[in-house]
C-alpha cells in the first residue's frame, strides 16, 4: 500500500556553516556550488539527506566529508524552507553551525573541496538564503558564548589572552575593555596559566594559557 500519495514530494537537505577563527578574524568556510541550480556561485557546503539517515546522521557525515575531522562542536541553527528558496526542487533545509580550529584543517582536503576560509564581514552574496543562515548561526554562536566557553573550540589548545580577546571581539562584533576583560579571565579557574611564552606575537614573549576542561565541568553552573 502507498500512504501520502495525494501529498507532493518534498526535498530535505542539510547546510553546515563552519566557523573559524584566523588572523584576528572570524571567518566562514565556503566554496562555489559544484551543481545546477547556481552552479558557480559561492555557497555553504551541504546535502541530501539520504533515506537511511536522519537529519544530525547527516549534518555529521557532510561535516566529517567536508573536514576530516570528528567530535567537532555543532549544533542546529533551524529549518529553511521558504517555497521558492530553491530554483530546482521544493528543498527544506536543516542548518548546523560547527566550530573548528583553523589550523586542525588539512590544506590538501580544502583544496580538494575547493572551499575558502572567508572573513565573516566580508562575505559575498550566497547562493539562496545561506547569508540568512550564516547571519542566524553567528546569533546563535553569540548567545551561546555568553554562557559556555564555546569558543576555546575555535583556538590552539595553547593561546595568549590577546587572542582570546580578539577571539571575543571577533564573535561580538564590538571591542573589548583590555583590562576589564583580563580582569575577568584572572576570576576564572577553567582558564589556566602555563610556564610555556609565545615568542611569536611579541618581541618580550606572552604567557600561554590553555582551557581547563575538569575545571570548568566540576562547576556546572559557572556562567561566562
Amino acid at each position: 500500500m502507498t500512504y501520502y500519495s495525494e501529498h507532493s514530494k518534498v526535498w530535505v537537505s542539510v547546510d553546515v556553516i563552519i566557523f573559524g577563527f584566523d588572523e584576528g578574524k572570524l571567518k566562514v568556510l565556503i566554496g562555489r556550488r559544484q551543481m545546477d541550480p547556481g552552479r558557480g556561485e559561492w555557497s555553504l557546503y551541504g546535502g541530501f539527506v539520504a533515506a537511511d539517515e536522519g537529519i544530525d546522521e547527516c549534518a555529521d557525515r557532510t561535516l566529517r566529508e567536508l573536514t576530516g575531522l570528528k567530535n567537532l562542536y555543532m549544533r542546529q541553527v533551524g529549518a529553511f524552507g521558504s517555497v521558492n528558496r530553491d530554483p530546482g526542487e521544493r528543498v527544506v533545509s536543516i542548518a548546523y553551525y560547527a566550530l573548528i580550529n583553523v589550523k586542525d584543517y588539512d590544506e590538501k582536503l580544502r583544496q580538494e573541496h575547493n572551499v575558502e576560509w572567508i572573513d565573516i564581514n566580508s562575505l559575498p552574496p550566497l547562493y539562496s538564503d545561506h547569508n540568512e543562515m550564516v547571519r542566524q548561526a553567528l546569533r546563535r554562536m553569540q548567545l551561546k558564548m555568553r554562557t559556555q566557553p564555546i569558543g576555546f573550540r575555535l583556538l590552539p589548545q595553547l593561546f595568549t589572552l590577546t587572542q582570546l580577546q580578539r577571539l571575543y571581539e571577533a564573535v561580538s562584533g564590538q571591542e573589548i575593555d583590555k583590562r576589564n576583560f583580563r580582569k575577568r579571565i584572572k576570576d576564572m579557574d577553567f582558564i589556566e596559566k602555563t610556564e610555556l611564552i609565545d615568542k611569536k606575537s611579541s618581541k618580550r614573549g606572552a604567557a600561554l594559557y590553555r582551557f581547563n576542561k575538569k575545571a570548568y565541568y566540576e562547576d556546572p553552573n559557572f556562567k561566562l
